[in-house]
């Protein structure tokens, strides 16, 4: 049996939360080598582990993947989590697409001058509440809004 996958990320979620998330749904124990320092990165990225220099980075089936979507994707489908056929992985890509469209969102907020926060939060419960819950609530057969802390945000 080969060895546990080897998670390269920082000691945080980031981008490699749903990694870790989709591993554990598929049941999969891994290791994670957390980047403590620059140069923990600069060893990365110079000895060509790193193909656009940028982590998260996974090492799986003798493979060192970058870029989240890719490692996703390859996880999903080794593990039978990615659909059956092709209307199910495009109908798993949408729903995902979903999520990554309403966390660019919520990623940008902290960053906006605080003269255009209060806009943008309204903006963001709004579109929320209105186009993305619904998407899920539909699939899901359960409010959202009930399920979630949005009103406290």
């Amino acid at each position: 049996m080969p060895g546990k996958p080897v998670l390269h990320y920082f000691d945080g979620r980031g981008r490699m939360e749903p990694i870790r998330w989709l591993l554990a749904a598929a049941g999969v124990e891994f290791e994670e080598n957390f980047l403590k320092t620059r140069d923990d990165l600069a060893r990365l990225r110079s000895d060509g582990s790193l193909m656009f220099e940028q982590v998260p980075m996974v090492e799986i089936d003798g493979m060192k993947l970058v870029q989240t979507k890719a490692i996703l994707n390859y996880i999903a489908t080794k593990y039978n989590l990615y659909g059956k056929d092709m209307k199910e992985r495009a109908l798993i890509d949408m729903y995902a697409e979903g999520v990554a469209d309403l966390e660019l969102m919520v990623l940008y907020y902290p960053y906006m001058p605080p003269g255009e926060k209060e806009a943008s939060l309204a903006k963001i419960k709004d579109k929320a509440r209105n186009r993305y819950f619904p998407a899920y609530e539909k699939v899901s057969g359960s409010s959202l809004t009930d399920l979630l802390p949005i009103q406290r945000v």
